[in-house]
């Protein structure tokens, strides 16, 4: 918090067990740690908030509240499997570039090794007539046939999310653009390949949009309500603005986390390896080991 400035400062991290927050209150650094809500997180959020502006004052927040938050809601919900069902249209034949992956496996010719399941089952994979070029040509659009057929049988699975990753898509995102409008309907989250991840190597783009849509309606609902919790202060304080970590170390703002979870997957972890590094820098250690034990699962970088 700058001294020109009266916004409060709240930097807040949420873990499987605990809640952890940082401020500064008139220069000096202060903390508050309280038990996390796994079921709802920002209701832990909001006691925190509660008990820091009422501590500080209404002086220090006149201008509102700015929020910077690190979370590992999207991180569990990969970890323990719990995000959406999702649906992936791609590119006719194929379906199962997801589940096929890259040749880099751990045992790669051990036929009774378990691999770790993919995150679309089969019957949830639903391959487009069309085809772009490694040059961006469009050499077959969908037919709205095609897409009529492609949208009913969408629907009939009912899924939670969908996600899109088609070809060349990141050449020329035409096709891909032309199947989201068409589904678009169904008024079910969509992520789409070009606009998540416009590079090339289909399984990775794949893989990337995949992990998109099953953390979406997660992570939107949770946004929401940190939004709704936070933001029952603005008549009292001010604005409220809410940042989040990406697990690139820099913050984005709420209602891109909130469209594009995949990019904060590793936001909590993030967070504390950026405070590893800017202490080890100033103490003079240029090689360092973080290790950051949560309630759900333990870091190291």
């Amino acid at each position: 918090m700058g001294a020109r400035s009266t916004r409060a400062v709240i930097a807040i991290d949420t873990g499987g067990t605990f809640t952890d927050c940082v401020w500064l209150d008139g220069g000096a650094l202060k903390t508050l740690k309280v038990f996390s809500t796994p079921d709802d997180p920002s209701r832990a959020i909001a006691a925190a908030l509660e008990k820091i502006l009422g501590a500080t004052g209404t002086a220090t927040a006149r201008a509102g509240l700015t929020l910077l938050h690190g979370t590992t809601v999207g991180t569990n919900a990969l970890l323990q499997r719990k995000g959406a069902r999702v649906a992936l249209i791609t590119t006719s034949g194929f379906e199962d570039v997801i589940e096929i992956g890259r040749q880099a496996r751990p045992r790669l010719y051990d036929f009774f090794f378990d691999r770790v399941a993919p995150l679309v089952v089969r019957e949830l994979r639903f391959g487009v007539a069309e085809r772009t070029d490694s040059e961006g040509r469009i050499l077959q659009r969908p037919s709205e046939a095609e897409l009529t057929r492609l949208r009913d049988a969408v629907q009939r699975s009912q899924p939670d999310a969908i996600a899109i990753s088609f070809l060349f898509s990141f050449a020329n995102p035409e096709n891909e653009a032309a199947t989201a409008a068409a589904l678009a309907a169904l008024d079910v989250p969509l992520s789409v390949s070009h606009r998540i991840l416009p590079e090339f190597r289909e399984y990775e783009r794949t893989s990337t949009v995949v992990v998109n849509a099953y953390l979406q309606p997660l992570m939107q609902s949770y946004m929401e309500r940190l939004a709704e919790r936070a933001g029952n202060r603005e008549n009292k304080r001010g604005s409220t603005r809410i940042f989040v970590m990406q697990s690139s170390g820099g913050i984005t703002a709420l209602e891109t986390a909130a469209r594009e979870p995949v990019r904060t997957v590793l936001s909590g972890p993030a967070g504390g390896l950026v405070g590893a590094a800017a202490m080890a820098r100033r103490s003079g250690f240029r090689k360092i080991l973080s290790f950051d034990m949560g309630g759900t699962s333990t870091d190291v970088a």
